[in-house]
């Protein structure tokens, strides 16, 4: 079975046999009954010539011009039926539509050319025999041959061209068709997966969101939380430490107050995600990390960061080695907030415990280490939650900018924290 440009442009419509749809089906059917009348009437000079019953050759030829109605399925044979009864000189649209359907579908070429071939040969010999016999001997057969050549052509060559045509513009059709589908369905995944980016670029803004909500909510109040115990407790005993206190809790609660305002005015700047003519597009912005204002954590704040909580009643000592250079505002975000959140652990885990802070400025890198010995027993334990997520919030951090972090008991019963930064992140 041989495809032909009509039968694929039907496929995948319901249709009778072997068409792709009813209306080539009826296109077929109504050439082969058009073919089947010509033949028909010229099955009658046939009889005459060859002196057969005459409804026997019309029979017969009625039947060979129906033989159309199968060019979709077998072309070659329908071209190979038409030069067989060209001798007869009956099946003219059975010839020229079968030369158009083989030329117009999927066929070998070197098959096509081949049966062109046949045919042409076919029609200019018929055409030569018959010409010779029904003119005069004054015409020469240099016009016999030149009148055979022309009726060749015209009923060879126009079919196939016209064929050629429509089989390359099907083809290309086609490939057009299939590019088209291949693009949907490229965008489709591009879309799933823009989709997925979007998504997986929310998760991490929420994961960025809460850590920093909780680096900075969590240490203010919890200093606060320890001065409001002693502020208790000295109330009585001691008014001008117990004022000193209080006053260091409004501090420490505007202070918090405004770095949640700085945050929140962040996220409202922060644009949504945009989905357009069904594709998911990601604004850049979405995952842009919180801006750092200039008077933001910095390495240049850590030694009011290690004062607060000496004026809470934690034993920091600051250690600083190498020399101080300035580092990328995220490096020295990061660092600051390691420490603080460090210190924070150790108001909750180890009041009264003595704390070293050391920071250490090397050749491409910053460390930093806050340590902590054995909880005084004597000290109260404010009571503050722990939601274990500190260390998780610090090893994050550290590790997005390909940094080390370790954190662990140390031999002496106490707690160390150790992170180190490059300096170019």
């Amino acid at each position: 079975m041989t495809s032909t440009g009509e039968e694929r442009d039907g496929a995948g419509r319901a249709g009778p046999l072997w068409w792709g749809r009813p209306r080539a089906a009826a296109l077929d059917v109504g050439l082969a009954v058009v073919s089947a009348v010509e033949c028909g009437f010229e099955g009658v000079g046939v009889a005459r010539e060859a002196g057969l019953p005459t409804w026997v050759a019309v029979g017969l030829a009625a039947l060979v011009g129906a033989t159309l109605v199968f060019r979709r399925r077998w072309p070659i044979a329908v071209v190979l039926i038409g030069v067989a009864v060209s001798p007869a000189a009956i099946g003219f649209l059975l010839s020229v539509v079968g030369l158009y359907t083989l030329a117009a579908s999927e066929v070998p070429r070197r098959i096509t050319v081949t049966l062109v071939s046949m045919s042409f040969v076919a029609t200019f010999v018929v055409m030569y025999v018959r010409t010779r016999a029904d003119v005069d001997g004054d015409i020469g057969p240099g016009f016999v041959v030149s009148l055979a050549v022309f009726v060749a052509v015209a009923l060879n060559v126009p079919p196939v061209l016209l064929g050629l045509y429509m089989g390359a513009r099907r083809r290309l059709m086609e490939s057009l068709r299939e590019r088209a589908d291949s693009l949907e369905r490229e965008l489709s995944l591009l879309a799933d997966r823009a989709e997925e980016r979007a998504e997986w670029a929310r998760q991490e803004e929420r994961t960025r969101i809460a850590r920093e909500m909780h680096d900075v909510v969590a240490h203010r109040v919890s200093l606060m939380v320890v001065h409001a115990a002693a502020l208790q407790a000295v109330a009585l005993k001691d008014p001008v430490k117990a004022q000193r206190n209080a006053a260091l809790v409004g501090d420490m609660g505007r202070q918090a107050l405004t770095e949640l305002r700085e945050m929140l005015g962040v996220l409202r700047a922060v644009p949504p995600v945009v989905v357009a003519a069904g594709v998911a597009a990601e604004v850049a912005a979405v995952s842009v990390p919180v801006p750092v204002e200039e008077d933001g954590p910095s390495l240049e704040r850590l030694e009011v960061l290690v004062g607060q909580s000496r004026a809470a009643g934690l034993v920091v000592d600051l250690e600083v080695r190498g020399e101080v250079v300035a580092y990328p505002a995220v490096v020295e975000q990061t660092a600051y907030r390691v420490v603080q959140e460090a210190l924070t652990n150790c108001h909750k885990h180890a009041p009264g415990a003595a704390v070293v802070v050391r920071l250490a400025h090397r050749e491409g890198e910053v460390a930093m280490q806050v340590e902590n010995g054995v909880s005084d027993g004597s000290a109260v334990r404010p009571g503050l939650p722990s939601g274990g997520n500190g260390l998780v919030g610090m090893r994050e951090r550290v590790l997005g900018l390909g940094g080390v972090f370790v954190s662990g008991p140390t031999e002496a019963g106490g707690f160390r924290v150790s992170a180190v930064l490059p300096s170019s992140a």
